[in-house]
């Protein structure tokens, strides 16, 4: 295989903070064990060899939670270590790394630095906005905290992307947010649309993003946008990037645009493999790394019925105007009705946007 892809879960779903609307503490209150504590060296080993014995030409290794950094500076130099051991020589390495950013000291940047890492921190936005949902274990706020460190790795010239959860808070100030991003010189963003909890009608929490405040969101934070690439201020917004693409004919880099659900290869603590980090469930459980037949596989598996179900959008999509760029949008953001809950943000988004996408995508 070319290229493999993944992304591994060293410290499973223990973290330091106690955010109220995290999916991944909520989708292991759904399986049988919640936490599969830290990943083993022998589990580490077999997943860095395995999947560079399938890599030809490049390897990307991504690591999430939880908070993946509570496995410890020691484990992530192991993984390095690893990946010298096993690498073939043409084949190009690629290291990524998103944390809440709280436990980034000076060793941790030297280190990631040293090693080439994409740092994605979460950071919602202003003070008052991030530090309403995302607090530590005693209930204070981490925004100091993580901008201190954040503007750490840009000093010791560590790449940083700031990743923002979109809640009905911060997207009804989402021009505060993209401009104070844009201030504290963040110039990669990304933005996705809070998740209700599996099982639960949507909308009902405090923090809940409703389809009505996402759609006038989108809107707001695409005029921003524009005029800022217009004027040769080059800011990446991850999604807005993507529609751009797709309009001069590439594929899309995000599953979530592709219009169907594809093998994401997600390696929780024990060595178990899941489709996508927002399925980690056990009836979603594909191999354990450790098995002796398992080899890593960039694709889709028609026969289970996870990617039979995940190849399924909404009756009228393909129908739409807009289904060329959209593609029916992320699996689980599907109501029991099988609609994307966030359909007409879409459809007003991208009626409002569509004269401006194509004049940009015949220019840059």
């Amino acid at each position: 295989m070319k290229h493999v892809q993944l992304m591994m879960k060293p410290a499973s779903s223990n973290c330091n903070l106690r955010c109220a609307y995290c999916f991944y503490e909520d989708e292991c209150k759904n399986r049988e064990i919640p936490s599969y504590g830290i990943m083993k060296e022998a589990v580490l080993e077999t997943v860095v060899r395995k999947a560079l014995e399938a890599a030809e030409e490049s390897c990307t290794f991504g690591f999430q939670g939880g908070e993946p950094t509570l496995a410890g500076l020691e484990f992530f130099e192991k993984f390095i270590a690893f990946t010298k051991k096993y690498k073939k020589p043409e084949t190009k390495l690629y290291f990524c790394l998103q944390t809440n950013g709280t436990l980034l000291d000076e060793k941790w940047t030297e280190f990631l630095r040293e090693n080439h890492f994409l740092v994605g921190i979460s950071l919602d936005g202003t003070k008052e906005i991030h530090d309403r949902n995302r607090q530590d274990a005693g209930g204070k706020g981490t925004f100091q905290k993580i901008l201190k460190n954040a503007k750490n790795l840009q000093k010791n010239h560590v790449e940083v992307n700031i990743l923002c959860v979109l809640t009905k808070q911060s997207a009804r100030k989402i021009t505060s947010v993209y401009q104070y991003l844009k201030k504290e010189g963040f110039y990669y963003q990304q933005y996705i649309p809070c998740l209700d909890p599996l099982g639960e009608k949507e909308g009902q929490n405090p923090w809940s993003l409703t389809p009505e405040i996402y759609g006038e969101a989108l809107k707001s934070l695409f005029d921003l946008w524009f005029e800022d690439v217009r004027k040769g201020t080059m800011v990446s917004i991850r999604e807005f990037d993507n529609w751009l693409s797709m309009l001069k004919g590439f594929p899309p880099e995000a599953c979530s645009q592709t219009g169907r659900c594809s093998m994401q290869n997600i390696i929780e603590a024990d060595g178990g493999v899941y489709p996508c980090d927002f399925y980690v469930l056990d009836n979603c459980r594909i191999a354990n790394v450790q098995d002796e037949k398992f080899r890593f596989f960039q694709g889709i598996f028609p026969e289970m019925e996870f990617f039979s179900q995940g190849r399924k959008r909404g009756e009228e999509c393909t129908a739409c105007r807009w289904y060329p760029l959209c593609r029916g949008g992320c699996r689980r953001n599907y109501t029991e009705e099988n609609k994307n809950y966030f359909c007409k943000s879409y459809q007003e988004f991208f009626a409002y946007a569509i004269s401006r996408l194509e004049w940009l995508a015949a220019r840059l």
